[in-house]
């Protein structure tokens, strides 16, 4: 039995709204998510996950205390979360390849001590909203479908995901919510923002805008923020989009062009300028190809240490 609620397997062919309904205190989870308030998470302690990244850690972590990503329009977020060592990853996840990630999100938590002493497995689910294309629904569904096929029981104790994220305004949907963060001392899950997204931000963009897949970026063992070495192929026309406006980027470059945030445009625009300057990753990038690690110094912000043997 794979994927339970409330110790009850799931049925998987429904909607995400159909699938909480027999379960209130799931259904109430989801209500009482899309009611708080967003949090703005400054970073100190913090990781913050980009689009197809993961990162796993627990609280016998001296480093961070809380991970978090948002911008998720159709995306989800996933968190992961044994209650016997408290191990706890947090990923983004937009479909391209999910049913790689699921097994790469659940090997990432076994690979803690303790891990099959005593607990359980429990997953959040959260992003995604009632898109035209459906796509949100796709991902929802292949999550969950992906979940179950896993040899250990997953616990699902969030679910706020698409028809159960989606607000509608001038006939038009979108989601309620856009990013979360984790406590990793206390296990509590709330609606965040992110001022701050760590360092090497553009590269790290770039990485998932040219098709790299789902990758870890953080050694818990260290307390290491770990950055490549990336490799991508040019991106194809990169000057002419660079040429175009907001509107064309905006409707040609984005998922759905009226649910992404403000800042999307400005996001794409300064990616692609590092795509330009950067067309594939180079010795200047990733010196000696080492990884460039980051560790957080006693104000708890990231601070950029020398690679070993350099």
């Amino acid at each position: 039995m794979p994927l339970l609620v409330e110790g009850q397997r799931v049925w998987l062919l429904q909607s995400a709204r159909d699938l909480v309904r027999p379960h209130p205190p799931l259904e109430e989870r989801a209500r009482l998510l899309r009611g708080q308030s967003v949090q703005q998470v400054g970073p100190q302690g913090l990781l913050y996950v980009q689009q197809r990244e993961l990162a796993v850690t627990s609280p016998k972590d001296g480093s961070l205390s809380i991970l978090g990503s948002d911008d998720a329009t159709t995306c989800h977020i996933v968190v992961l979360r044994h209650t016997g060592n408290r191990a706890t990853c947090l990923t983004h996840c937009d479909g391209t390849d999910t049913r790689v990630e699921v097994p790469l999100i659940m090997s990432s938590i076994k690979a803690f001590p303790d891990h099959a002493q005593c607990g359980r497995l429990e997953v959040h689910l959260v992003g995604g909203f009632s898109d035209d294309r459906q796509l949100s629904q796709k991902l929802t569904h292949q999550l969950l479908s992906e979940s179950d096929r896993q040899a250990e029981d997953i616990h699902l104790v969030t679910l706020c995901v698409t028809e159960l994220n989606d607000r509608e305004e001038n006939e038009n949907h979108f989601p309620v919510i856009h990013g979360i963060a984790v406590n990793i001392k206390t296990a509590e899950i709330y609606r965040a923002s992110f001022p701050d997204r760590g360092p090497e931000e553009e590269l790290r963009a770039a990485r998932a805008l040219t098709g790299g897949p789902m990758i870890s970026i953080y050694d818990a063992k260290t307390e290491q923020l770990r950055i490549g070495p990336y490799s991508w192929m040019p991106f194809l026309h990169v000057d002419f989009w660079l040429q175009q406006d907001d509107k064309q980027i905006l409707e040609n470059l984005s998922t759905l062009s009226l649910a992404e945030p403000p800042h999307f445009v400005e996001h794409i625009r300064s990616t692609l300028m590092f795509l330009k300057k950067h067309p594939s990753p180079t010795s200047a990038l990733f010196p000696g190809n080492k990884a460039l690690l980051y560790k957080k110094n006693e104000g708890g912000l990231w601070e950029k240490i020398s690679s070993p043997g350099s």
